[in-house]
């Protein structure tokens, strides 16, 4: 059976969840062969083998840290030299995006971004996308080359699929342009105990109606008593009441959970590019011709300071 490259996305050896899911896909096209990139990319092995790596390629140097994406890049190419792969698939973040860019301009090969799916085909993998603000659902293949595809963050369920997970050293020798440019200084994110917005299976999100800053206490509220993220529309981030970085939408960030529920929203195309891939779709909202419910699959008319209060109690009630 042909090899699957496949990049894994982890924090010191800790692999996130993306990378699992991204090894169940590969399984349906290949054996998949991880590729662990920094450090504690030897610790990442384990968990790997349990969802279905037949092979762990792994790599640590300080110009991982140092440098952005170009080092990276330098990697998964010497891993596609070795290993000649039927498809490298990479999570769809926004530098898994631009590793993923790259390597497919160095082997002159075609790439897709942002599939929602992927299933074997008679001239290689096909996969699914949501496209033009997800409008229209397509499949596509790759042409020319090996298939470079980025997947978006919950597009399958991880799978246990023990396998043998060796792992093996992957000689890596780093280009010019790999120090280009120089990580100066980081800044600690300001954890705030729920999961990150584009990988949550739950999304909770707040938008105009919400009324202002320090309404969104209650958005909170009932995402944590889901353990879910918050997110917030443009129309909300515009007026100062939630940080840019929890905005959902085209000019945000791109979401598809298992549930989504949104308060307050009246589902202008700009949002809705943003989570139109969410499995479930919840919206609470007074204007009964809001275009949230054009889309939803379950739609609740009402006031949400009195709907979200009960939907509240009534969670906590169950749990």
């Amino acid at each position: 059976m042909a090899e699957v490259l496949v990049y894994v996305d982890h924090v010191d050896g800790a692999v996130r969840k993306p990378t699992l899911e991204l090894l169940a896909l590969a399984r349906r096209i290949g054996e998949p062969v991880a590729v662990a990139l920094g450090a504690g990319a030897a610790d990442t092995a384990t968990t790997l083998a349990e969802h279905g790596t037949v092979r762990v390629l792994t790599h640590d140097a300080a110009e991982y840290a140092e440098y952005l994406v170009v080092p990276k890049v330098d990697a998964l190419q010497a891993a596609y030299e070795r290993v000649s792969p039927a498809a490298v698939l990479v999570p769809s973040s926004a530098e898994g995006k631009e590793i993923a860019a790259r390597l497919a301009l160095r082997i002159g090969s075609g790439i897709i971004t942002d599939a929602v799916d992927l299933e074997a085909g008679d001239e290689g993998p096909v996969a699914t996308q949501s496209v033009f603000a997800a409008s229209f659902i397509t499949k596509s293949r790759v042409s020319k080359g090996i298939p470079v595809i980025t997947v978006k963050p919950n597009s399958a369920a991880p799978e246990a699929a023990p396998a043998a997970g060796a792992v093996e050293a992957l000689e890596v020798s780093f280009s010019e342009r790999a120090t280009g440019t120089k990580v100066v200084s980081r800044t600690p994110r300001e954890s705030t105990g729920r999961p990150d917005l584009t990988e949550a299976a739950i999304v909770v999100s707040g938008g105009r109606g919400v009324g202002g800053a320090q309404n969104f206490a209650l958005i909170e509220t009932l995402a944590d008593s889901l353990g879910a993220a918050v997110g917030a529309s443009r129309a909300a981030v515009d007026a100062g009441w939630y940080p840019h970085t929890n905005q959902v939408g085209q000019t945000g960030k791109s979401v598809s959970p298992q549930l989504y529920i949104a308060s307050g929203i009246s589902g202008a195309i700009q949002h809705r590019a943003g989570m139109q891939t969410s499995k479930t779709i919840v919206a609470i909202n007074k204007d009964a011709e809001a275009p949230i419910f054009d889309l939803v699959d379950y739609g609740v008319v009402g006031d949400l300071f009195e709907v979200v209060p009960q939907l509240i109690e009534e969670i906590k009630a169950r749990g």
